[in-house]
């Protein structure tokens, strides 16, 4: 009995374990979005065809190989392919090729080409990383709102709990006569308050809750949570470094510049590309192919041995067709399929040379475009290192302002924290109304509310600061 009450109890409590709701840490949540965001995996698709683009330039320099064959009939008064002889029947002509074509020279576009097609799959890389840090970027600002409002709802909580207290000590002391009911009705109403701001700060949790879960594409909201924890301000440090070297650092290292600067080498690798059809182009070719025919009666010919060469014909019904006066003829079948196949093949190999001397302005024109995007894609890195700049000015003054901000909070909420005291004091030997003893404790509360808002505002915009410095994102520490 001891041992099956023993096992029941280790199966309920590993049953308990297992069924309770997961909760997500932010390392966990930003993890998941990026295998999962769908932008994200279009920019995977993006790079999966920069590796086909690949290919396809790869497959410039290899030869081309193409084979045919056809099989035809023919009703009527027809030249045999085999012995050029008109004849009035049904005919069945085979024919079949191999065809070989070799790229020898083509003004180096074959080789520019695959040049670009590799710079473009870095391209593709750069916006994939810029991508992945936008994406965990703003699932840490979802996450950090979460905190917040379960923070803010701790508050409330807390100081619902302290006027629940007060609320208990007023109605003893007003049966007691020694306080005003007027009191008591003031706490009253003070802890209503709290009840309905617990009701507002719950259903913000659930929004944000459910605004992150649509964020990892999480469809079971209800059972959706992060782990209750506190996160610790540091890494104050960066905020040492002189601004001129954060944006040196994040020129370097934003993938927002290494993209820009990868779209202007692409567009003067297209002005090479663009500049190689004005150069002659030459190609190499090799053919193959042989012939049948299955129609008529064949008049085998004899070679005199003396003869260089060897001649076949046909005969139509009984009519024999000498083809020539030293051969002896017999009438007879048509030669065997791979007979025929044999001694009517051939081959023909070569080079081509393609000059080109006028193309209706075609390749200048294209050369031209080519140029005016380069200037385009110059312009657009500019504006992007301008831009960049002026984020990282903006990001540098939001996280001081915010460390600044979250320091004052501290100092007002020490101060609110003394001026409670010292209310409670009062309240308590009936120096003071209950009202005055409220407004006190709603002033530390709405302190409390702004030293965890301004943490979390400081937090957010500290871990975006260490971005443009060249943190990673998965390196960043909360």
């Amino acid at each position: 009995m001891k041992r099956f009450l023993l096992t029941a109890v280790f199966l309920s409590s590993s049953f308990l374990g297992f069924s309770q709701q997961k909760e997500w840490t932010l390392q966990e949540c930003i993890e998941y979005a990026l295998e999962n965001n769908i932008s994200v995996k279009q920019s995977q698709l993006d790079v999966e065809l920069a590796d086909i683009q690949i290919t396809d330039a790869f497959g410039n320099f290899l030869p081309s190989v193409n084979g045919s064959a056809s099989n035809s009939w023919n009703t009527g008064l027809t030249q045999n392919v085999t012995t050029g002889i008109l004849q009035t029947q049904t005919t069945r002509n085979f024919s079949a090729g191999v065809t070989a074509g070799l790229t020898l020279f083509d003004g180096l576009r074959n080789f520019k080409q695959y040049q670009y097609a590799k710079m473009a799959k870095l391209a593709s890389e750069y916006s994939l990383e810029q991508m992945k840090d936008d994406i965990a970027l703003f699932v840490a600002n979802a996450y950090l709102q979460v905190l917040f409002n379960k923070e803010n709802l701790k508050v409330i909580q807390s100081q619902h709990e302290i006027t629940l207290e007060q609320l208990e000590r007023a109605e003893a002391l007003v049966e007691a006569g020694s306080l005003p009911r007027g009191d008591l009705l003031e706490i009253k109403a003070t802890s209503a308050n709290e009840v309905q701001r617990m009701i507002v700060a719950e259903n913000q949790i659930e929004i944000s809750l459910i605004a992150l879960a649509q964020t990892l594409l999480i469809k079971d909201y209800e059972n959706f949570d992060i782990a209750d924890r506190d996160y610790d301000v540091f890494g104050n440090e960066i905020l040492d470094v002189p601004v001129s070297e954060v944006i040196e650092s994040a020129e370097e290292e934003r993938y927002e510049v290494k993209v820009a600067e990868m779209n202007t080498e692409l567009a003067k690798k297209e002005v090479e590309i663009s500049k190689g059809a004005y150069w002659p182009t030459l190609n190499a070719f090799f053919n193959y192919n042989t012939r049948e025919s299955g129609a008529g009666r064949l008049i085998s010919a004899g070679l005199d041995p003396d003869e260089p060469y060897r001649q076949i014909g046909f005969v139509q019904n009984t009519e024999e067709i000498v083809v020539a006066p030293n051969m002896v003829t017999e009438l007879g079948n048509p030669l065997p399929f791979f007979e025929q196949l044999q001694l009517n093949d051939g081959i023909s190999y070569g080079v081509q040379l393609n000059i080109p001397l006028f193309n209706g302005f075609s390749t200048r024109n294209q050369v031209k475009r080519s140029k005016v995007n380069v200037l385009r894609a110059e312009y657009q890195m500019e504006q992007t290192k301008l831009d960049l700049e002026a984020d990282v000015y903006q990001a540098y003054t939001d996280a001081r302002g915010a460390l600044k901000a979250y320091e004052a909070a501290l100092v007002a909420r020490e101060a609110q924290q003394q001026a409670y005291e010292y209310a409670t004091e009062r309240y308590n030997v009936g120096m003071t109304n209950a009202f005055d003893f409220s407004q006190a404790k709603f002033n530390l509360e709405n302190a409390e509310s702004e030293v965890v808002r301004t943490k979390y505002d400081y937090i957010f915009k500290l871990k975006v600061l260490e971005l443009y410095f060249g943190v990673p994102i998965t390196d960043l520490k909360f």
